[in-house]
C-alpha cells in the first residue's frame, strides 16, 4: 500500500502542475492585473518634452478624463501603435498625454515631428521612477484615467484597432458622462 502512495504523490502533484500550466496557454499576456486599477494615479509633476523649463503635473488633469500613453523614440511597437494615437487625438475625444520614458529629449522631440504629435502635452521621464509608480512594465503602455484621477484601464503593449475601439474609447465615453 505505501508503494503505491509513493507513486501517486508525486503523479498527483504533476497533474496539478500541468493543469495549471496548461490553463495558462489560454490568458492574454497583455491583461496582466495590475494593482494600480480603481487607485488614484501618483501625483507628479514633470518637465514637458517642448518647453523643459515649464512643468506638468497630475493636477493639471483633474475634473478630466484623460489618456496617459507611455512612449519612447527607441521603442519600436510605440511606432505601431501611434498611428492609432494620432487617429484619436484627431477625434477631439479625449486628452492624450504622453509620457516619454527613458528617452533623450532630442530624439523623442525628432520623433513627434516625423510621426505627427497625437499629445495635447508631452512631459519627460528620464530616470523612469514615475514609470515605476505607475506600475510600467515596457513601452508602450496606456492608462485611462477617471475625472477624480483615479487609474480605469491599463493596456500593456501597443493599443491594437480593437483595443481602441472595444475598451478604450467606450470607457472613455462612459467616464465622461459620469
Amino acid at each position: 500500500m505505501k508503494r503505491v502512495a509513493f507513486f501517486l504523490v508525486p503523479l498527483l502533484g504533476f497533474l496539478v502542475l500541468a493543469a495549471f500550466l496548461l490553463r495558462g496557454l489560454w490568458l492574454n499576456p497583455r491583461e496582466v492585473p495590475s494593482p494600480l486599477i480603481g487607485k488614484p494615479a501618483p501625483v507628479f509633476e514633470k518637465a514637458k518634452l517642448a518647453s523643459p523649463n515649464e512643468m506638468f503635473g497630475s493636477k493639471d488633469m483633474a475634473g478630466q478624463v484623460w489618456i496617459l500613453n507611455v512612449w519612447a523614440s527607441w521603442c519600436t511597437p510605440c511606432r505601431v501603435e501611434h498611428p492609432l494615437m494620432n487617429e484619436l487625438a484627431s477625434r477631439n475625444l479625449v486628452p492624450i498625454i504622453g509620457m516619454n520614458y527613458k528617452d533623450n529629449p532630442d530624439a523623442a522631440r525628432r520623433w513627434l515631428a516625423d510621426l505627427g504629435d497625437p499629445y495635447t502635452t508631452t512631459f519627460i521621464d528620464f530616470d523612469g521612477k514615475l514609470g515605476i509608480d505607475f506600475g510600467v512594465y515596457g513601452v508602450p503602455e496606456t492608462f485611462v484615467i477617471d475625472k477624480q484621477g483615479v487609474i480605469r484601464h491599463k493596456h500593456i503593449g501597443p493599443v491594437t484597432p480593437e483595443a481602441m475601439k472595444e475598451k478604450i474609447v467606450p470607457l472613455v465615453q462612459e467616464l465622461q458622462k459620469s
